[in-house]
């Protein structure tokens, strides 16, 4: 891509980030082959795509299996999207938010192994106090909010209030976009459609986990921007439920 993206203006909220969702898909919505294990299939412009957002962003998140079964550091990447961030009067590196409910997240990801700025885990009530202390000593931070499941209204206020995050991108997998989606906490959802199927009941999707439950309670969209590249398709979406939040 030629030129920067600028990051898009949002209202300042004081009590949560402004949180931009970013995922690659197939035509038929999937994030991954039926065997979960992700390998990247968008466009390189679609990799600049996702830099770009974090190079305006003040953290990235993702969650225990993203962070898992795919190398993913969570940081800025090459020299010009640090730059792009200095740029934007953010600091070089982004903090890295991780999410796992029960606190299962393998110690020796690659994510631990680059400690050039702060790593901070979500967790729930549900996480036994062996993993907590697992994961304390690998994280700068562990915030535990919900019983069964993370509450991300609180940890979202928390990260807001205690980090100073004032954007957030989440990059998924599925159960966690459907969580932030479930509890109001997208502003934007930047999607870019490949052209590609993978099929099977059991590959993930853009959100997975509880979902709405009928249509009336679906979540309504709507259409920001669409723009064609070559083969793929690159929407940006805003939720109508962020009007709850202001």
């Amino acid at each position: 891509m030629r030129k920067e993206t600028k990051p898009s203006r949002a209202i300042d909220r004081p009590k949560f980030p402004f949180v931009q969702l970013n995922a690659a898909m197939t035509a038929d919505g999937k994030l991954a082959p039926a065997s979960r294990v992700f390998e990247p299939f968008g466009s390189k412009r679609d990799q600049e795509l996702l830099y770009q957002l974090r190079a305006g962003a003040d953290a990235v998140m993702a969650g225990a299996r993203t962070v898992d079964l795919f190398p993913a550091t969570l940081e800025p990447g090459a020299k010009k999207y640090r730059q792009q961030r200095l740029r934007n009067k953010l600091s070089e590196y982004n903090i890295r938010v991780v999410a796992t409910g029960s606190g299962t997240l393998n110690p020796d990801a690659e994510i631990f192994k680059h400690r050039h700025s702060p790593i901070i885990i979500l967790a729930s009530k549900k996480i036994s106090p062996e993993k907590l202390k697992v994961l304390r000593s690998l994280a700068d931070d562990v915030g535990i909010f919900g019983k069964s499941e993370i509450d991300f209204r609180a940890a979202m206020s928390w990260l807001r209030s205690k980090w100073k995050i004032k954007r957030l991108v989440c990059e998924g997998g599925g159960a966690l976009n459907d969580a932030m989606l479930r509890a109001g906490m997208v502003d934007e959802i930047y999607v870019t459609v490949c052209p590609l199927l993978f099929g099977g009941a059991q590959a993930p999707t853009l959100a997975d986990g509880e979902g709405f439950t009928t249509l009336g309670k679906a979540m309504p969209l709507r259409l920001k921007s669409i723009r064609k590249i070559k083969e793929e398709l690159f929407l940006v979406f805003t939720p109508d439920q962020t009007k709850q939040r202001r």
